[in-house]
């Protein structure tokens, strides 16, 4: 059964549109919380948000939902996504939820919500909260006496900034580095620039002035050259890059050079190997990750496991089997040891506790494997509208993957956060570029149709 609200990543559109209104907000606050209210007593649930102007709306609309059905309301501010995580599991809330589109640009939002263990729900409870919001909510509401209250929480950037310092070692000391961070104008802007300068770094910050409208706008993890020149510019040692909600992290070298979420994982994994902290010789990524990583990883005895896009999935494999390192190519970084959820702030932290260690240049430790060529195109698509399910589509993958053989691999498959189709290939440089354009060409045209 598909679903009518929520996508890879909880609930996301362009505001002011299906499914990003009030009405659905509030409607998604007075669900979410008939579900997670499940006992006598008081009942909470913790709300952050990212910088975008229609945050205020979004949050407005779920706190009215949300009291509406008697439960409590804590209030963080702009917050990134990894504290809400990380706060609605150390406040001991029944649901956490945060208000982003994550890298997106600001007139999209979007809603995550987490359980009370601070992770993100399952398919089958967002299919329940979905069943309950087409359905009479007003059967549910609380009585008068028995409505939520809503409260602003004060300290909730001072608490997350303490449990980031914590994940650091306590031997070690960022006093002789000089780092830029990137906060993408988003939910990071105060507290990454203020806990790496507490660990002693000598903190250049940028896109730390949200108005709004800004947010991901030419900065942070989605455009990451803007970094690449401060880093240079002032001769830094290491350029970190967040997304809008600050679960995403891309690196730069003192030389320029970007460093993607494959290659920190390869970084981590081999480093985790050497100490003993990597529980199992296995990691997990997606489909999306670079073919050099696995072979890379192979090389060293570690395994990867492979699952569809999104850091949810990841995170779902690996409490199923107990690894604890994986992520995306994208940035995002999913370490249980330190956090439920991907944490861009954290996962750079480990970066630079191994730089620290190693006594290397970033340049030396980063590039780790040489990854294989990769093509990545996306074709945008109207709402509504299934180019994949047709049979030129279908018969156009097929020539594809043929011609490929077994010299590289394919991939195609429709966004979960956005109105598009992304198809990527690997191998020979010339011929994924034939196989992209003519598994694209395939795709516009059905489109159109």
């Amino acid at each position: 059964m598909g679903k009518k609200y929520f996508g890879t990543d909880g609930v996301r559109g362009q505001t002011n549109a299906f499914p990003m209104t009030a009405e659905t907000a509030l409607r998604l606050g007075m669900a979410a919380g008939r579900h997670f209210v499940r006992h006598s007593g008081r009942h909470s649930v913790v709300i952050g948000k990212d910088t975008r102007l229609s945050g205020y709306m979004i949050e407005s609309a779920l706190v009215a939902g949300f009291t509406s059905v008697g439960m409590d309301v804590f209030q963080f501010g702009p917050l990134p996504t990894p504290a809400v995580a990380l706060m609605t599991r150390s406040l001991r809330a029944d649901l956490g939820v945060m208000i982003t589109a994550s890298h997106n640009p600001y007139h999209d939002n979007g809603i995550k919500l987490f359980g009370p263990d601070g992770r993100k729900l399952d398919d089958r409870t967002e299919l329940r909260i979905e069943d309950l919001m087409d359905g009479s909510l007003s059967e549910e509401l609380a009585s008068p006496s028995d409505l939520g209250r809503a409260k602003r929480v004060d300290d909730a950037q001072a608490r997350y900034v303490e449990i980031v310092k914590s994940s650091f070692p306590r031997t070690q000391s960022l006093s002789n580095l000089r780092l830029v961070v990137d906060c993408a104008n988003g939910a990071g802007y105060k507290v990454a620039p203020t806990a790496l300068w507490e660990l002693g770094a000598d903190v250049i910050p940028i896109g730390v002035e949200p108005n709004g409208f800004n947010v991901n706008e030419e900065c942070g993890s989605t455009s990451p050259a803007r970094l690449s020149k401060e880093v240079v510019k002032f001769r830094a040692d290491l350029g970190i890059a967040l997304d809008g909600d600050g679960d995403r992290v891309l690196l730069c070298d003192e030389k320029g050079r970007v460093i993607d979420g494959d290659q920190i994982l390869a970084l981590l994994a081999g480093h985790w190997q050497d100490v003993g902290e990597l529980r199992h010789p296995a990691i997990v990524a997606t489909v999306m990750s670079n073919l050099g990583l696995e072979q890379y990883l192979s090389q060293r005895g570690i395994r990867l496991e492979r699952t569809q896009v999104g850091d949810r999935y990841v995170s779902e494999r690996m409490r199923e089997t107990g690894i604890n390192l994986g992520g995306e190519a994208s940035g995002h970084i999913v370490m249980p040891d330190y956090s439920p959820t991907g944490d861009g702030l954290i996962a750079a932290l480990q970066v630079l506790r191994v730089l620290g260690e190693s006594g290397k240049r970033a340049s030396e430790l980063l590039n780790v494997f040489k990854p294989a060529p990769q093509l990545l195109q996306n074709v945008r698509v109207e709402k509504g509208k299934a180019p994949l399910e047709t049979e030129s589509v279908k018969a156009a993958i097929a020539a594809a993957e043929e011609k490929m053989g077994d010299a590289g691999r394919l991939l195609v498959r429709a966004s979960g956060t956005e109105p598009v189709v992304r198809v990527m290939a690997e191998g020979d440089p010339k011929l994924i570029r034939v196989v992209v354009e003519q598994v694209c060409a395939a795709i516009e045209t059905a489109a159109r149709s």
